[in-house]
């Protein structure tokens, strides 16, 4: 049996609002520190920020270009917020017992 890395559709949605809320806001940087590429980024992008979890804002730029920018929404800090909890409960119960139960 082939064991693969590839991530979850919701563990790539949880890696850019990670980005997001790390201060990562421009979509390449997004793009690269998610580690994907520009149209998987591009689609879930606009997915989260239907759902409410980001919203986009310009960033006026030097080099009279406009970039596209993006920010957590209450319910996006919530959504990680929910995950992480989640995630070391998981975690909690993996770990080996270190004292048999009498």
């Amino acid at each position: 049996m082939k064991v693969t890395n590839r991530r979850s559709k919701l563990e790539i949605y949880i890696d850019i609002l990670e980005q997001i809320q790390r201060g990562t806001v421009i979509p390449t940087r997004i793009m690269y520190g998610a580690n994907l590429s520009w149209k998987p980024l591009q689609q879930i992008l606009l997915s989260l920020v239907h759902q409410d979890l980001i919203t986009e804002c310009s960033v006026d730029d030097d080099d009279k270009r406009t970039k596209k920018a993006y920010q957590l929404t209450e319910k996006g800090v919530n959504v990680l917020k929910y995950f992480n909890k989640a995630k070391e409960l998981v975690e909690m119960d993996e770990r080996p017992k270190t004292q048999a139960w009498r």
